[in-house]
């Protein structure tokens, strides 16, 4: 397991990097020949964005790796999981290194290709156990996860449907804490089209588009509370200091931690959109949309954490869980009415950042972990009705 997350995070597969994400894909699929069924490399749904003068295109995104196993099955699952990384082919954090004996620091070893690692092994030993005839799977290693799954998102929740449970391979806490409620999240590029005009000359005749932007991410934050985080990112447009700039993009990000948050930030966005055009004069358009809902710890997806729970109990592995601000793609499977335990990879940290680091003894220990917890689905230990 170590050689194989060892290999893996050797290549970049940074989100939009798409050769080294064909190249990620390749080695993948080759290990995940081991199992039964049928591998397929699938084409991304098509994704448009915001460029930073506002207009939309068409972005690039990496192929999907999917497997089907025993698909006429009574009981079928859902196993997923990500290739892709926020480290760009550009970026300095590229090589692997030791912290010590059992640390190891390096581009994507916690989130994922530890928990891809996981996966395998754990679905490895499955196959080796009489009851793995009882239940059948569907496996989803997407390319875009880390940049919200805008290419897979159709593919996944198509996948979603029916199955039982599912598990996604995102790397616990160190001490192996797993992520129970999720808040929700939304990405959003709000173009501002105002008016330029010479700023020495004739100032008042002019409509500050990055003005406008950004009294509307002032607006958009303060706006925000509780139940509901709002992060202005960026702004992007302006130009000469002696022009009044006619054009900038804000972009967004919220947080609601539920359904009726999300519906208050829908709201609020309208609301300071219309306000800022008007008090401005200029014209916004907004582009973007809430891709992650909110993930409850509901009657649902409690008998499955227990599952899990008992499972680390008998195996001497201390099993909790606590909500997360973060989301993955446990929100979108969540959504479609279909438990799941999203933390079911490595124990790590520092996850996004050149300080990531995988605790190695945890690569046995949580495959052991999903291994007796799939095991367990297949002797009938958890039901739809919990």
């Amino acid at each position: 397991m170590l050689a194989q997350v060892e290999r893996w995070a050797g290549v970049n597969s940074g989100s939009r990097n798409l050769p080294g994400l064909a190249s990620i894909a390749a080695l993948l699929a080759d290990a995940f020949s081991v199992l039964p069924g049928k591998i397929d490399l699938i084409e991304p749904a098509p994704v448009q964005a915001v460029a930073p003068d506002g207009s939309l295109g068409d972005v690039a995104h990496g192929r999907h790796l999917q497997l089907s196993v025993r698909p006429d099955a009574p009981v079928r699952l859902l196993l997923t999981g990500h290739m892709d990384t926020v480290f760009p082919a550009d970026h300095n954090f590229q090589h692997l290194s030791w912290l010590d004996a059992q640390t190891l620091n390096g581009p994507g070893v916690s989130d994922m290709k530890g928990g891809l690692a996981v996966m395998l092994a754990a679905l490895r030993a499955l196959e080796t156990a009489p009851e793995a005839g009882a239940i059948g799977y569907d496996l989803l290693i997407n390319s875009d996860e880390e940049v919200g799954s805008p290419s897979s998102a159709p593919l996944l929740k198509r996948l979603a449907t029916g199955k039982l449970a599912a598990f996604t391979y995102e790397p616990a806490l160190p001490d192996g804490t797993l992520a129970g409620a999720r808040a929700g999240s939304g990405n959003f590029a709000i173009v501002v089209k105002g008016k330029s005009a010479h700023a020495g000359r004739n100032p008042e005749e002019g409509r500050n588009a990055l003005l406008a932007a950004a009294d509307l991410a002032l607006r958009l934050k303060a706006g925000s509370g509780a139940g509901l985080s709002c992060n202005p990112a960026r702004i992007e447009g302006g130009g000469p200091n002696n022009v009044v700039p006619d054009h900038a993009v804000l972009h967004a990000n919220f947080r609601p931690k539920t359904a009726d948050d999300e519906e208050v930030a829908r709201q609020l966005i309208d609301r300071m959109i219309a306000e800022v055009a008007r008090d401005h004069d200029v014209t916004i358009h907004l582009h973007g949309s809430f891709g992650r809902p909110p993930k409850a710890m509901d009657e649902r997806a409690l008998p499955l954490f227990a599952l899990v729970r008992e499972c680390g109990a008998d195996l001497g592995i201390p099993v909790r869980w606590r909500d997360t601000g973060g989301v993955c793609d446990g929100n979108n499977i969540a959504a479609c009415g279909v438990p799941v335990v999203d933390t079911m990879g490595v124990r790590g940290g520092a996850i996004h950042s050149d300080a990531e680091y995988l605790i190695v003894d945890s690569l046995p220990e949580r495959a052991q972990l999903s291994a007796l917890a799939l095991l367990r689905i297949a002797q009938g230990r958890i039901s739809r009705k919990g």
